[in-house]
């Protein structure tokens, strides 16, 4: 899996060298400016993420009267003055607003979600080169019906039903239904965070295995809030032991049910252990045959498991937040044992980092929880991210 936000290529800079006498052309003077702006915009792509930094606002207007008759309709939307950064480090200034039609049709009977973007466009790789002086950047206004490309900023995105349907501000902007406007995904350009984690529940025979699934999603939503050097990514991944597991930097299990993994899943656990991978396996406190199970498979990976108060100093405990005590989760005092790349917790840890059911959990003790989560992706995250710098091709490790 790619980073959505990827590195710029690591190649040296090579500047004009001045000596006196030295003729300047336009080709030299291009190469002297090209070095600085190619500068600015590598220092943009590693401390940064792209997004719109101000303004880009995206609101309903009827149809201009210049407009032709067939495309007097009501689907014109006014997109305002504002700027943005791509994923390359172009700043995208929009100085005015532009009247612009969604006129892209829905030819099925299901409705379809339309994106409007804008990018960077470089005056000189256009086709037909203004020949002045003094060029404009400029940019360029889009819609599409499929997710906006990395070099793309997304303005908004409407959920366009088929006829000739009209386009209207949502009643709540929380809730964006059919044919509103949405801004909910926008990105904001901000300070890039050290590392993008990854986590994937593992299915297995056992059938409770996904009972947390949804909770996944609330610890991922709760780190940029909580610890802004860490983002997590969209949404958690479901996967088997037998699928591609490398791309996910913590594996998440849980159930009821004695662990039994098949010659293929073992080997395939074990090199992603090795190569930096984290498997957390979550059990309720009752959950005896999951429990000896895994603790005999950390055997089996030569990692006996150890409990965590034998070590003060162990980063689950210490960063980013720091526990003395670990939560106790409806009644039930959190235990946590690791070894080798392995986090055995006992006592349904999970079942806190989201809503339950009943809506009884404390505030409280699902912001603990979430913080314990989040030294579980930061020690995943970090245990990768040392292992990999200590492999082969390990320049681009972020």
């Amino acid at each position: 899996m790619t980073h959505p936000f990827p590195p710029p290529p690591i190649q040296p800079f090579e500047r004009l060298k001045a000596t006196d006498g030295l003729l300047i052309d336009a080709k030299r003077w291009s190469k002297a400016h090209d070095y600085h702006r190619r500068k600015q915009n590598v220092h943009y792509q590693c401390l940064n993420q792209p997004g719109i930094a101000c303004g880009l606002g995206v609101r309903v207007i009827p149809a201009p009267r210049q407009a032709e008759a067939k495309y007097r309709d009501g689907r014109w939307v006014q997109i305002q003055p504002g700027i943005a950064i791509d994923v390359a480090g172009n700043l995208i200034v929009v100085p005015k607003s532009y009247d612009f039609p969604v006129d892209l049709e829905v030819a099925k009977t299901d409705p379809i979600m339309i994106y409007l973007i804008v990018s960077y466009v470089d005056p000189n790789e256009l086709r037909n080169e203004q020949q002045k002086d003094i060029v404009q950047e400029i940019y360029r206004f889009d819609q599409k019906n499929s997710t906006p490309e990395s070099s793309e900023i997304e303005l908004c995105r409407i959920l366009l039903q088929p006829g000739q349907t009209t386009i209207t501000q949502p009643a709540d902007v929380f809730f964006p239904g059919y044919n509103n406007i949405d801004l909910s995904c926008r990105r904001t350009a901000q300070a890039r965070p050290q590392a993008i984690v990854r986590m994937a529940q593992v299915n297995h025979s056992d059938s409770e295995c996904d009972r947390n699934f949804f909770n996944l999603s609330y610890l991922i939503q709760s780190v940029e809030p909580l610890y802004p050097f860490l983002r997590g990514a969209d949404e958690a991944g479901q996967v088997s032991l037998q699928e591609n597991i490398q791309e996910y930097d913590l594996l998440y299990l849980t159930g009821r049910q004695a662990l039994s993994l098949n010659n293929p899943e073992f080997e395939s656990l074990k090199s992603y252990l090795n190569s930096g991978g984290v498997f957390i396996v979550d059990a309720p406190a009752e959950a005896t045959e999951l429990i000896e199970s895994t603790q005999a498979l950390a055997i089996q990976l030569e990692s006996p498991l150890k409990p965590l108060e034998e070590s003060r100093r162990h980063p689950l405990r210490t960063r980013p937040f720091l526990f003395a005590a670990l939560p106790t989760i409806n009644q039930h005092l959190i235990r946590v044992l690791i070894g080798g790349g392995i986090i055995l917790v006992i006592g349904d840890l999970a079942a806190a980092w989201g809503l339950d059911r009943e809506l009884s959990l404390p505030r409280l003790v699902i912001r603990t929880a979430q913080e314990l989560g989040v030294n579980i992706l930061h020690y995943a995250w970090k245990r990768r991210q040392l292992i990999g710098l200590q492999q082969e091709d390990s320049s681009a490790q972020w």
